[in-house]
């Protein structure tokens, strides 16, 4: 991959600099990820298969990378896997199908 492209796989290291930079809303993000993440009424399996879901809803290719590797920790398969990823396509592909109506009602005002 060309320097010179958004996405490189070993971008994601610089993410300590923050740590100096803005140390302490660093922590609390660090720390709310990793609260959020942790097995609760939800298993932390359940809560990689929703994280990879919206990886690809936001389109994050460090996050999918990440939530992937976590997955597989978790033991997902690779089918429950997929089936996240249709289900997040589903949401997206229908969100921009609902929001459509705003269109109609925008061509159809004076």
């Amino acid at each position: 991959m060309s320097k010179d492209s958004l996405y490189q796989k070993s971008n994601i290291n610089r993410l300590g600099e923050f740590s100096k930079l803005s140390s302490e809303a660093f922590r609390a993000f660090v720390s709310f990820d990793q609260q959020a993440m942790k097995a609760g009424k939800l298993s932390v399996k359940e809560k990689e298969l929703i994280a990879i879901a919206i990886a690809h809803v936001t389109g994050c290719p460090y996050c999918i990378n990440v939530h992937v590797k976590g997955a597989k920790k978790a033991q997902v398969t690779k089918e429950e896997m997929a089936e996240a990823i249709m289900v997040a396509t589903a949401l997206k592909a229908g969100s921009a199908m609902a929001h459509g109506v705003n269109a109609l009602n925008a061509y159809d005002e004076n």
